[in-house]
């Protein structure tokens, strides 16, 4: 067996390597470079699932980075059992080929209770008095206070959320290369988010310095990581999951089905919570796609009709359509529509927003129910944000409960990118780099190639 390294760059594609990643450059110069053809969704949990599993959202469960649990008639996002996903593991896959192979698995997604020998993922503390405290989780529990006490607390907050920076990425590297100096694992997989960030905040565009500086920083990254490997005779694959393409504003389908009296909602203390359990139809919206539910079979032509005709949607899969793609499995909406390519789609669901929940102005990925790319973004109504955050922050420590409520619920066009459909172009995807240019297939790498791919480079090609 050949020891391998997996990087997993997040919102890399081939249109982005060049002059300002001299390292990943270097690396598919004298090794290969091929784009991915993700799965839909083109989103995290969905993508990870997929190139770990060697199935579609079909097969292993992940139809999005969440979706509507019919059992507890909750919309629950970025949940982070193991189980959740169905398939053989591709460390599941090389321990039945060879039981001396072993896996450290860094911060992808579906990290709790993983079978793999090491692993590691974001997992703050939730204090009884409303602290959110930063953390991660890791199996063996003493893998996490090792990583403490080496690199100090995980930079939760720079991880997501309009603070974030390289230093959750730099964490994880490091946390990486500790683990493959003490480990030795036949296979670890590492996951580096920071390209994801201003991509989402300022679009694909090379010609912003901003951009240009967050490739030399994920770059100079990779080179460490690169490093690393080499001094242990690794083989190197860098993959991402996406590639994020220019937005111009949000999609609003919920308060379109809300208008067509299709969402319920209770008052609570002068705000409208989401009821989802007593609605008639409603999307769980995730970037550039939304799962609709629809509680009668009789009205999904109708709720189809009305997503249809909406400015920003291009498509609306029914049955047929998502089989064509891979995605119909229980947990999928009746309907999954698709935006257009310069659109995405909110959560909103509430009409006013003096009656929005206390959690849509803050940075809360569990309660709402649906992703929201303007938690990127301080609003930009606030005249003194450093101040404002401060005051916050100041009045928690001295123990008042207060919301960290910094988030706009008026500007949607502050995202210039997003992602979830599939790419219009192979430049503008996702990618498989590898150190082995001989074992990378001629043209477009499929997502659920991946998993075989991997194997190739730790057995050699059968």
């Amino acid at each position: 067996m050949t020891p391998t390294l997996v990087i997993l760059v997040v919102g890399l594609s081939p249109d982005l390597v060049g002059e300002h990643t001299p390292n990943l450059s270097r690396l598919a110069k004298q090794g290969g470079m091929r784009p991915m053809k993700p799965v839909l969704p083109a989103v995290t949990c969905s993508v990870q699932s997929t190139l770990m599993t060697g199935r579609p959202p079909s097969g292993h469960g992940a139809v999005a980075n969440g979706w509507y649990f019919r059992d507890l008639a909750e919309v629950l996002l970025w949940r982070q059992p193991d189980m959740l996903i169905d398939g053989e593991m591709i460390w599941e896959a090389g321990r039945n080929r060879d039981p001396d192979f072993t896996c450290a698995k860094m911060f992808w997604w579906y990290n709790m209770y993983s079978s793999a020998d090491w692993s590691a993922t974001p997992r703050p503390m939730y204090p009884a008095d409303g602290r959110k405290i930063p953390d991660h989780y890791a199996q063996p529990q003493s893998l996490r206070d090792e990583l403490n006490d080496k690199l100090g607390m995980f930079p939760l907050f720079k991880f997501w959320g309009p603070a974030t920076d390289i230093s959750s990425s730099e964490w994880i590297a490091d946390s990486t290369i500790h683990v493959l100096e003490t480990r030795q694992p036949t296979l670890a997989l590492t996951y580096l988010p920071h390209l994801d960030y201003n991509l989402q905040r300022l679009g694909p565009d090379l010609s912003h310095p901003r951009l240009q500086e967050d490739l030399r920083e994920v770059d100079a990254v990779c080179g460490r990581l690169m490093e690393a490997a080499e001094r242990e005779g690794r083989h190197v694959i860098v993959v991402s999951e996406y590639g994020i393409t220019p937005a111009t504003d949000a999609v609003h389908i919920n308060r379109a089905l809300r208008e067509a009296g299709l969402i319920a909602w209770r008052e609570e203390m002068g705000r409208e919570a989401f009821d989802p359990g007593a609605s008639e139809a409603f999307a769980m919206a995730d970037h550039q796609i939304a799962h609709v539910y629809v509680r009668d079979p009789e009205r999904i032509a109708e709720v189809q009709a009305l997503i249809a005709g909406l400015d920003g949607v291009e498509q609306v899969l029914d049955e047929e359509g998502k089989r064509a793609y891979g995605l119909d499995h229980p947990r999928s909406g009746e309907l999954v529509a698709i935006a257009a390519p310069d659109r995405w789609f909110s959560y909103y669901y509430w009409l006013d927003d003096d009656r929005a929940p206390d959690y849509a102005r803050t940075v809360d990925i569990h309660r709402k129910p649906g992703y929201d790319p303007v938690e990127l973004f301080i609003d930009p109504d606030i005249r003194w944000p450093k101040l404002a955050v401060g005051w916050r922050l100041g009045l928690r420590k001295l123990g008042f409960r207060r919301l960290l409520d910094v988030i706009s619920l008026k500007d949607t066009q502050l995202v210039k990118g997003s992602h979830g459909r599939l790419p219009h172009r192979p430049e503008e995807g996702p990618l498989v780099m590898s150190s082995q240019p001989d074992l990378l297939p001629e043209g477009t790498v499929e997502a659920t190639g991946f998993k075989q791919l991997v194997l190739d480079h730790v057995f050699g090609l059968s």
